[in-house]
């Protein structure tokens, strides 16, 4: 034992090394924070599972699921169908039933009435895995009527207060192949079409056709026509859909050829339509654009009917306009739309449309447009646009649009 060393100091150790032995016995009697609190949250999952039940949807809730499975398209026998038989028509019902013939292939028979008369019955049976998936083959058959189309004379510069109304009837068949020769955005397409167009005096209110202009002042006014219609398409698609999408784009040109078996009124018409969507930054905003030009010729010593004439005005085009508005040998449209995706199943859309007709292909240019522009909102799903409501305004004033479809 040390004889110098001094009692406090001896005290200090003394004391020090209890309170590490004190330390050491309570650290290892007393288990780990960590486990306690695990302990704790397992033990209160174990109580709470003894609680749980499944959720059950309310009936609101059923009714909404199932309305919106009807109108995406996931009905694989009846279906809603609001097709007008021709633009204009009004609001439109309609059902349809479809068939699956063997694994894919599916044949639709379907009908509308629209508030104006307007009817359409037809059976459409598609097969769209050939080629090893990448043709889609359609056979079309059916009967239309309008019974009261607008029209208010030739050009861009004809007055609202010159409006007739005419009807027609047409029944109609139609084959059309289209293939993807690389699965990707390559399309090339071909249709043939036979129908008979049999114009008639209109059956709505307002002055008919007929009574303003003659066969001599109105090419095929009263003509009843038989059109073997064939047309030959070549483009760029890289859009999800054609009946929805948020991305892509399609870049083509369609070739139209009408004979007419009396040769009479046979003529040629070439479509060149471009598409853009472009995505802003965020899934939920998109760009959309589009340009749509036509021309016509005709052919030795024959004539275009009045009513098949290049036409803007409606729900697709110059949506501040009544259907049919502008007529001419050439027309031109430009469109604009910013969309917002509410949802999944909504959007928004602030759009703006120009365009005109005019008698010779050198005047489709950007003076003298027609303007307008709105508001839509629009029901959607993955591939198909089934409701479409849109506001505009132009200088004729403001049109509601209540139609089925994309815009473009």
């Amino acid at each position: 034992m040390n004889r110098n060393r001094k009692p406090g100091i001896t005290l200090a150790l003394v004391a020090g090394a209890s309170l590490l032995c004190t330390a050491q016995v309570s650290w290892a009697q007393a288990p780990p924070a960590g486990d306690t609190r695990e302990a704790s949250i397992a033990a209160e999952q174990a109580a709470k599972a003894t609680q749980l039940k499944p959720y059950e949807r309310e009936k609101a809730e059923l009714y909404v699921a199932k309305v919106q499975q009807i109108f995406m398209g996931n009905v694989v026998r009846w279906h809603p169908f609001m097709q007008s038989a021709y633009s204009g028509g009004g609001f439109t019902l309609g059902a349809g039933y479809m068939h699956h013939v063997g694994s894919y292939n599916s044949l639709d028979m379907r009908g509308s009435y629209s508030i104006k008369g307007y009817t359409r019955l037809e059976s459409e049976f598609t097969a769209p895995r050939l080629f090893d998936r990448r043709g889609v083959f359609t056979a079309l058959g059916g009967w239309r009527e309008a019974t009261q189309v607008g029209f208010y004379g030739i050009g861009t510069n004809t007055s609202v207060d010159d409006k007739t109304n005419y009807d027609f009837q047409q029944p109609y068949g139609a084959l059309r192949l289209e293939v993807r020769p690389t699965r990707r955005w390559l399309k090339v397409a071909g249709a043939a079409e036979y129908s008979q167009w049999e114009q008639n005096p209109g059956k709505g209110s307002g002055l008919s056709v007929d009574e303003v202009y003659t066969p001599a002042t109105l090419s095929g006014l009263g003509a009843t026509i038989t059109y073997l219609h064939t047309q030959a398409e070549a483009g760029f698609d890289w859009r999800t859909s054609p009946g929805f999408t948020t991305t892509g784009g399609y870049y083509g040109v369609t070739f139209h050829d009408y004979a007419d078996a009396d040769t009479r009124y046979g003529f040629q018409q070439i479509d060149y339509n471009l598409v853009q969507h472009v995505p802003l930054g965020r899934d939920a905003w998109v760009l959309s654009l589009h340009a749509l030009a036509q021309t016509t010729n005709t052919k030795d010593g024959q004539a275009i009917p009045f009513f098949m004439l290049p036409s803007l005005g409606g729900g697709s085009n110059l949506r501040a306009f009544g259907s049919w508005r502008f007529r001419d040998r050439n027309s031109l449209l430009l469109q604009a739309e910013w969309r917002v995706l509410v949802n999944a199943a909504f959007d928004t859309a602030i759009f703006y449309d120009a365009g005109k007709v005019t008698p010779h292909t050198r005047e489709l240019d950007l003076e003298g447009l027609k303007h307008d522009f709105g508001i839509g909102f629009r029901l959607h799903g993955p591939t198909v646009t089934p409701i479409r409501i849109e506001i505009a305004k132009g200088n004729e004033g403001f049109h509601l649009v209540f139609t089925t479809g994309a815009a473009f």
